[in-house]
């Protein structure tokens, strides 16, 4: 595995806990506060971060379309509820399988299909699906960001340069 597609994720996590440290410095009623965005709520951005990181995942470790399915259903049990601790340490979690996997021997460059349950199958490279769950998680945390904004409060910056001023201390 390439250096860089592993910095991509660290990237992706250290935006990730970026994002549930500012909310927790706010009333975690804000999770739930509906409002007319790109998701209902917060808490509902921060599963579907979450269920397509698990989704892609599963087809990157050779998972069938079945058990990506069966996943979806355990991820959206895993969150249903959850408060603003109990997400991010299903996050936290997730993260560790990732690099587990991310130090595995796969083959990086080889492209195979990934199923997926709503798309059909993608034909695609492991370095390519880790660089989309990266892409996927900047764009809603920028959602919530603007979510954050919508509700008078101020968000947090996660732009990858700030990632590397801190990596790079």
């Amino acid at each position: 595995m390439s250096n860089q597609i592993l910095k991509n994720y660290e990237y992706h996590v250290w935006a990730n806990k970026r994002v549930f440290a500012r909310l927790e410095e706010l009333p975690e009623e804000i999770l739930l506060q509906e409002m007319s965005d790109v998701f209902p709520t917060i808490h509902a951005g921060l599963v579907h971060i979450y269920r397509v990181d698990t989704v892609w995942l599963s087809g990157m470790k050779g998972s069938s379309y079945e058990q990506t399915r069966e996943l979806i259903v355990t991820a959206e049990e895993k969150t249903k509820g959850k408060s603003l601790k109990q997400l991010e340490a299903a996050f936290s979690e997730l993260a560790e399988t990732y690099k587990a996997f991310l130090n595995s021997d796969a083959d990086w460059q080889a492209t195979k299909d990934f199923p997926h349950p709503t798309y059909g199958v993608l034909h695609a490279s492991n370095e390519e699906l880790i660089q989309h769950v990266v892409n996927h998680g900047t764009y809603h945390r920028g959602n919530i960001t603007s979510m954050l904004r919508q509700l008078g409060h101020a968000g947090v910056s996660s732009d990858y340069v700030f990632y590397l001023y801190d990596v790079n201390k």
